[in-house]
Parts: C-alpha cells; sequence; structure tokens
C-alpha cells in the first residue's frame, strides 16, 4: 500500500516536473541590433529576435514615436 502511494506520488511529481521545465523560457532580451540610420530627424534601426528568428525595422520620428514592424521570418 505504501510503495504504491509512494510510486503514484513519485510519478505526480515527475509529470509535473517534466511539464514545468518544457514551459520554461529564457527571459533575457534576444533581440540584437544589426544597425541603424538617420535622415531629415527619422532614425530607423533594424533588429534581429533570435527566438522568433524575425528581423524587425523600427522608425523614430523627430516627435519621438516609435513604430516597429516585422520585416520576415527567416527559415
Amino acid at each position: 500500500m505504501h510503495k504504491t502511494l509512494a510510486l503514484a506520488l513519485f510519478a505526480a511529481v515527475a509529470t509535473y516536473a517534466i511539464h514545468t521545465f518544457a514551459q520554461v523560457r529564457d527571459a533575457r532580451a534576444v533581440v540584437t541590433s544589426i544597425g541603424s540610420s538617420s535622415s531629415n530627424g527619422t532614425s530607423f534601426a533594424w533588429l534581429y529576435d533570435s527566438s522568433e528568428r524575425t528581423v524587425y525595422v523600427c522608425r523614430i520620428a523627430s516627435n519621438d514615436a516609435v513604430e516597429c514592424k516585422s520585416k520576415t521570418t527567416l527559415p
């Protein structure tokens, strides 16, 4: 009886641990700056997100408005 209860408890804890480790994502920023440029008061920055394998371009206008768009997702 005790062995069965211990085995069931161990199985439940192991299942929970596997599920928890499968859900963990790295919380650090994974966005890397590729480059930037500016012209006539508007700045552009190219960024690469390695977790999603996506390249973004962000535009910062002279009125401090920031607009970022996904340009492409890499295979």
